[in-house]
């Protein structure tokens, strides 16, 4: 059997990523279960968190969102049966690769994968609706009649934001980064019920015409919004890289926050000056870092993080969460589509077993 391995290199620049052959062990652990795997999506590898939290070995297993069938349980599962269609998340020291064709897992990783859902949708979607779910519900406590600031909308995990605020009665602003989007972002509709636009202003920042404080102020009436959730940030005024060009600056951020809100940022490095503390300080706003990896790092809160993927699987399976479609790639494949995205020129992948 072969898995997908990443060996690292002398810096995180240069991670090289290899077939191994890898074999289970003969007897099940009593709590877990033998799974074989449908299909896997691929995120970038953040080496440096691995390294951070004691994890350093040779070879680290790649591939951790995954769905499948269940084919043996152990003598203490209670929650799966042999021929149980599954999904879940492998945990950071997994010594499997989910792109195993079989893979042993503990059943408090895995809910049961709607029938109607497909493997390759549900691997694709995964991380996007985790970090929606963890970013919305468990950081910045979202309610209905909150406002909700969402940087780079026609993202997989934007669109997971937006439909997921939406179905709880949250106003929705956006950011598009191209005319394409702009487009895609104005004509979204829920899949039931009222046909009202998802979205109720879309600010286009491709063309440097649209002042984000500005528009977010006369949205909200001049009292900014109670949620900001970014894909990424600029720290200094004057980078101008393809990567930030189009990403806000951290002072515009805390600008359009209102009195008590919540900032969920994705950028790791964040760094806030005092004057940006200072304004923080003045709303009584609260920054939050999104982590993605928080919820396989820890058992302490891991009832909640299995409710998080029963509901997510509920809402996908009713149409109220409709992920953005993703090609699923052929395991050959796998090298070079893992490559591809460790360098960010995709953002993630799937693999079809």
């Amino acid at each position: 059997m072969k898995g997908l391995y990443c060996r690292a290199g002398v810096t995180d620049a240069e991670p090289k990523f290899v077939i191994q052959e890898t074999s289970l062990p003969e007897v099940l652990g009593s709590y877990q279960v033998r799974v074989q795997v449908k299909a896997c999506g691929l995120s970038p590898l953040d080496l440096k968190l691995l390294r951070d939290i004691g994890i350093q070995t040779d070879l680290i297993p790649v591939g951790r969102e995954v769905a499948g069938d269940v084919l043996q349980v152990g003598d203490k599962v209670s929650f799966f049966q042999p021929e149980d269609e599954v999904v879940g998340v492998l945990p950071l020291d997994s010594p499997c690769s989910g792109l195993c064709d079989v893979i042993d897992i503990d059943e408090h990783l895995l809910v049961q994968k709607p029938e109607k859902l497909s493997s390759v949708c549900i691997a694709g979607a995964l991380r996007d609706g985790l970090c929606a779910y963890t970013a919305l519900h468990t950081y910045a406590r979202m309610a209905a009649g909150h406002s909700l600031l969402v940087l780079d909308g026609a993202s997989s995990f934007g669109l997971m934001c937006i439909q997921l605020a939406c179905y709880h009665g949250v106003k929705v602003l956006t950011t598009s980064h191209s005319p394409q989007e702009h487009t895609l972002l104005e004509q979204l509709r829920p899949s039931v019920g009222v046909q009202d636009p998802l979205v109720a202003k879309v600010i286009p920042v491709y063309n440097g015409s649209a002042d984000l404080l500005q528009v977010v102020m006369e949205e909200t009436g001049g009292l900014g919004v109670d949620i900001v959730i970014d894909s990424g940030v600029r720290l200094q005024e004057e980078e101008e890289s393809e990567e930030t060009k189009l990403l806000p600056h951290k002072h515009d951020i805390i600008s359009v926050l209102g009195v008590g809100g919540h900032w969920v940022t994705s950028h790791k490095d964040l760094q806030l000056d005092p004057p940006d503390c200072r304004l923080l300080y003045l709303k009584s706003a609260s920054v939050t870092f999104l982590n993605p990896e928080v919820w396989t790092a820890s058992s302490a809160q891991q009832g909640r993080f299995l409710h998080i993927l029963k509901d997510m699987m509920e809402k996908m399976s009713a149409g109220v969460l409709r992920p953005q479609p993703e090609e699923a790639v052929p395991l050959y494949e796998a090298t070079v589509a893992m490559e591809t995205v460790q360098r960010h020129q995709k953002k993630k992948a799937v693999v079809q077993l």
